[in-house]
């Protein structure tokens, strides 16, 4: 172990704790799970709290997701299930999905919901990525794939040019497979923007994560509300043949007319999918959470929404903004049933 700044560095990233610095086997550091050990007085350790019964999700096993393990292993790539902690992980792999996560592993902001490793990747790219992620997706015989990656603020592009890469590389390879991109927000980049949507993709998102009122402190200081507006807008008006979608954590402290405020302002810049979901607290260093929201109400908000004008709106406690990304537009909430996972657990 060696220090940087006085901090400890360890050199190996397995055995790097939540909080810890590491160095990569590309040679540069990287924090565990996005957010110091030991930040201020308000993100410190709080005891958790206990998860309702309809947070449950089933523990991550079974031959579908050993497959989909191995295969993500075998063609080097990331994926936001593995690397956001996300709970659905056992579903969406046990049914042969999974949303692949490009340019790396390692963000280069610190958003403090968020359990992504954070660093400064220094320019590194993966150049066989595009044809690793191609291939990934024949051996799957996805007909629908989500893709999404880390924030690439090192590079001269924020990675536009290597994400239109790779979704060409998918579509040439599968040209029956629709993309769907979940992008960063190439620091408010127009041009940049452009790139990622005329790569072949069907469906552009970007996600505002939270109200206005709230977005500082949960979102790194160079996301801002009205920048992921602006690229949302941009989007649907440099090509409106392409859905553009976005994605609200709950529980974070704001209030039902402030969501309600929200969506109207999706709408007014033409957004067509929004996800709803309950944020849950992925280490002890990141925000805590403010309150579980009932399925009850996840049902009340999605209504509101369909009511405002939005193709979709899949909304639940355990829905992120890839879950059963494919079945968006059969309008019937995914095929969840908010009332159904209550009794169940009950």
């Amino acid at each position: 172990m060696s220090d940087l700044k006085s901090i400890p560095v360890v050199q190996e990233p397995a055995r790097a704790r939540s909080g810890e610095k590491y160095l990569t086997p590309q040679g540069f550091t990287a924090i565990r799970d996005g957010v110091k050990a030991h930040g201020s007085a308000d993100s410190r350790p709080h005891p958790p709290q206990p998860k309702p019964q309809w947070l449950r999700a089933k523990a991550p096993t079974g031959t579908g997701f050993d497959s989909v393990r191995d295969m993500v292993r075998e063609h080097r790539l990331a994926t936001v299930c593995e690397e956001a902690k996300c709970p659905n992980i056992g579903e969406c792999w046990n049914a042969g999905t999974a949303t692949i996560m490009l340019m790396g592993a390692v963000c280069t902001r610190a958003c403090r919901f968020c359990a992504v490793d954070t660093g400064n990747p220094r320019g590194w790219l993966d150049a066989e990525e595009p044809a690793n992620a191609a291939r990934t997706v024949e051996l799957m015989k996805l007909r629908y794939i989500v893709l999404t990656s880390v924030n690439r603020d090192d590079l001269p592009d924020g990675g536009a040019g290597h994400y239109a890469a790779c979704v060409r590389a998918i579509r040439e390879r599968n040209p029956d497979t629709a993309v769907e991109a979940l992008t960063p927000d190439f620091q408010g980049v127009l041009r940049d923007v452009e790139t990622v949507v005329d790569s072949g993709l069907q469906v552009f998102a970007q996600n505002v994560e939270t109200v206005r009122r709230l977005t500082h402190p949960v979102r790194d200081p160079r996301a801002t509300y009205e920048q992921t507006l602006a690229v949302l807008a941009h989007a649907k008006r440099h090509k409106p043949s392409v859905l553009t979608k976005t994605s609200l954590m709950l529980g974070l402290g704001e209030t039902f007319a402030e969501v309600l405020e929200t969506m109207d302002d999706l709408r007014a810049v033409g957004v067509d999918l929004l996800t709803l979901g309950q944020y849950l607290r992925p280490t002890a260093n990141h925000l805590p959470v403010q309150r579980f929201v009932s399925p009850a109400e996840f049902d009340q908000l999605r209504a509101e929404a369909l009511r405002r004008g939005f193709v979709e709106c899949v909304a639940g406690p355990l829905v992120r903004s890839s879950y059963r990304a494919e079945q968006a537009l059969n309008r019937n909430n995914a095929g969840l049933d908010n009332a159904t996972r209550v009794a169940a657990r009950t």
